[in-house]
C-alpha cells in the first residue's frame, strides 16, 4: 500500500536501500555513467518507480532513512560509491563503512515532507580511474504526492 512504512520485527522503519548497479566497463570506456547505471530501491509498494533506469523516483517523507549502496555488474571490477550529492535541507547524507570491511555506503534522513521533486547526483569511482563517474541523468527523492503523479514522458 503507498505511503505504508516497512516495519521490522521491533517496530523500527527500516531504511529506504537505493542501489546502483555500475556497468564498470562501459563507464570506463564512455568516460560517463549515462547508459551504464542501473538503479532499483527497496519502496515498490511506497511508490517509486523508475527501476532500472538513471531516472529512479524514490518516494520518500518525513523521518525516512535512504541508504545508498553500489554494486559492480562485472564481479572483477571496482566500484565504489564516492559521493552522494543532494540539497543537504531536505537530506544529508553521511559516508559509513559496514563494520569489518571496507564496504562503504552511504545514508541520511529526509529532513520535511515538503519534497516535490528532488534530483541528485552520484558520483563513483571506477577501476583505477582518479576521476569520480558522475551520473548524467537524474535520480530523485519524492514526496508521496507527487509519487502519486504519473510523470510526463520526455518526447
Amino acid at each position: 500500500m503507498p505511503g505504508k512504512a516497512i516495519l521490522r520485527d521491533n517496530g523500527v522503519r527500516r531504511p529506504i536501500s537505493i542501489t546502483a548497479v555500475v556497468d564498470a566497463v562501459g563507464a570506463l570506456a564512455s568516460g560517463s555513467a549515462e547508459g551504464h547505471l542501473y538503479l532499483y530501491d527497496t519502496n515498490l509498494a511506497g511508490g517509486s518507480t523508475g527501476f532500472g533506469t538513471e531516472e529512479l523516483r524514490t518516494s520518500v517523507k518525513r523521518g525516512d532513512q535512504i541508504l545508498w549502496n553500489v554494486l559492480a555488474l562485472e564481479c572483477e571490477a571496482f566500484v565504489a560509491l564516492a559521493d552522494v550529492v543532494i540539497d543537504p535541507e531536505i537530506c544529508e547524507p553521511v559516508r559509513k563503512v559496514y563494520p569489518g570491511t571496507d564496504v562503504a555506503y552511504w545514508i541520511g534522513t529526509v529532513k520535511t515532507d515538503d519534497v516535490e521533486s528532488l534530483t541528485y547526483e552520484l558520483k563513483f569511482l571506477v577501476g583505477t580511474r582518479t576521476d569520480p563517474v558522475t551520473t548524467s541523468l537524474t535520480p530523485s527523492l519524492v514526496g508521496a504526492r507527487a509519487a502519486a503523479t504519473p510523470r510526463k514522458e520526455k518526447r
